[in-house]
């Protein structure tokens, strides 16, 4: 920008001293043309002297002729102008020519006078060398050049100096970062301008949400540990007891028990990793149109052999035709077999029968398991949604209605537990594609 400016102004001075040196030329023209009129071609005014020799663009040379021609003042051979004349003789004429080998810029003005009694036209030419003009200019445009680099200059320093000055918290808040080490994930209190408090309220926002990622991923890790020793222990144990078993029929019932602990382990691997996948973000790439109806008769075909096998009666509601959600199918299906299952452990040795019902009311699709069992108590409901929580003893991991719970949040429906009389009232809700 300062180099087009420069050049912008470069210009504009030239046109500018050209017009300046023009009417210079035209002033000493006419001063010489009054002098020769009053002194009758004798001599030049002191201040026309200095006129000439101290113009701008340089020294001028002039030449006077009388009525008639006559050589009155100044050096005999002007430089003459190549081309047609004007029309009118009494206008000033301006053109270029080459006096003793140098290029000069000439002006001739013609006007009616007097010398010696003598009456006709008189002419005055006034010439300037052209190199003597260009380096006037020149030396302007350095002037000028050498001023806008001084300020160039003061402004560079000034903006470095601001600039440097400006990032000193910004360079110290980064040095401070860096000295972290990856375990601290404190927020940062360094006192730091204005426009830095964003990215400092940001870099504190992020600290904290790393910070709760790693303590709920450490937590998981812990307690999926915790959860995962007694199933292996317990599938160790029975496989050491199957080697001592005194008879055949010992034997077998020690097998039965080592199938059941090792499909409790599995159960509970299965939900560990569904837990994890749910804490993932919402990929609804994996997300589709699907038929609710079809999904709980095909989860209850899979879990129905189970709770029969157990002597606990398992009826299935649905409506006739389709009832269609938008989201992920196998998900959704882990949920309804979670709430399967968790009446099927936390029932209780009395329950005698469960129910699973899909109804459609209000644009949700509900799904709902009933049991008979000993129920829920209505001051454990918070804590029977919490992961690795359970309400009583049982044979549960306790993250069946925790993942129910994150798949209904995960598809924008919820999960509820419903009041009864009796037993217990889980029901799952989810938006049904209109």
């Amino acid at each position: 920008m300062a180099m087009l400016l420069g050049y912008w102004r470069f210009s504009v001075a030239e046109r500018t001293a050209e017009e300046l040196f023009d009417r210079t030329l035209l002033a000493a023209a006419l001063a010489v043309s009054r002098d020769v009129a009053v002194s009758g071609g004798d001599a030049l005014q002191p201040l026309t002297r200095d006129l000439i020799r101290d113009a701008s663009g340089g020294e001028v040379f002039y030449h006077a002729t009388g009525p008639g021609g006559i050589y009155v003042t100044g050096y005999a051979y002007p430089p003459t102008e190549a081309g047609d004349q004007v029309d009118d003789p009494y206008t000033p004429v301006l053109f270029q020519a080459t006096y003793r080998d140098e290029q000069v810029l000439v002006l001739r003005v013609t006007e009616r006078m007097s010398i010696d009694n003598l009456t006709g036209d008189a002419t005055v030419t006034v010439w300037q060398r052209l190199a003597d003009r260009r380096a006037f200019s020149n030396q302007l445009a350095v002037r000028a050049a050498a001023i806008m680099g001084v300020l160039l200059l003061t402004l560079a320093l000034v903006v470095w100096f601001g600039v440097a000055r400006g990032l000193r918290p910004l360079l110290s808040l980064q040095d401070a970062i860096a000295a972290r080490s990856p375990d601290d994930l404190s927020q940062i209190k360094r006192a730091v301008p204005v426009e830095a408090q964003g990215i400092v309220r940001t870099l504190n926002r992020l600290f904290g949400q790393v910070e709760t990622s790693i303590t709920a991923h450490q937590s998981f890790i812990s307690n999926a540990a915790h959860q995962l020793r007694n199933p292996a222990a317990a599938v160790q144990s029975m496989a050491e007891a199957v080697k001592d078993a005194p008879s055949e029929e010992d034997r077998n019932q020690r097998i039965a028990k080592l199938v059941v602990a090792a499909r409790n382990s599995a159960r509970v691997a299965d939900q560990l990793l569904s837990l994890d996948r749910l804490q993932q973000p919402v990929r609804t790439a994996s997300f589709e149109v699907f038929d609710l109806c079809r999904l709980v008769q095909e989860t209850c075909a899979d879990m129905g052999p189970i709770v029969l096998l157990q002597g606990i009666d398992f009826e299935m509601s649905t409506p006739d035709g389709v009832i269609e959600v938008h989201g992920d199918r196998v998900f959704v299906g882990e949920a309804i077999k979670n709430l399967i299952d968790n009446a099927l452990k936390h029932g209780g040795p009395k329950m005698s029968t469960i129910k699973v019902q899909l109804l459609h009311a209000m644009g949700c699709a509900q799904v709902t398991v009933l049991d008979d069992g000993k129920g829920i108590p209505e001051g454990q409901h918070e804590a029977a949604f919490r992961r690795f929580s359970q309400v009583g003893p049982s044979e549960g991991s306790g993250l069946g209605l925790a993942i129910a719970w994150s798949v209904a949040e995960r598809h924008n429906g919820s999960l509820s537990i419903d009041p009864v009389e009796a037993g217990a009232s889980l029901t799952l809700c989810l938006p049904s594609v209109v």
